[in-house]
């Protein structure tokens, strides 16, 4: 397990957080470490682009678009 220092804590955070642990019946190490491991526990984001724009504006409604006819592919030219 690896530790770290927290420097310049500022006051009010420090009583806060000793308030929130004795809450839970915690100590404040405890309370930290759980407060840290659900903030990037809780970060992760859409598989992708498209999956996150597809969610943003799912609640709106979609849009259907009519799509152009596809042209056979043009053959190459020649240079002889």
């Amino acid at each position: 397990m690896a530790s770290i220092t927290i420097r310049n804590l500022d006051d009010e955070v420090k009583i806060r957080l000793r308030i929130r642990a004795a809450s839970h019946g915690r100590s404040m190490e405890e309370e930290a470490r759980l407060i840290l491991r659900d903030a990037v526990e809780n970060e992760k984001g859409p598989e992708n682009l498209a999956t996150a724009i597809r969610d943003r504006f799912a609640p709106f409604g979609g849009v259907e678009f009519e799509l152009p006819t596809r042209q056979p592919v043009a053959e190459p030219p020649h240079f002889e």
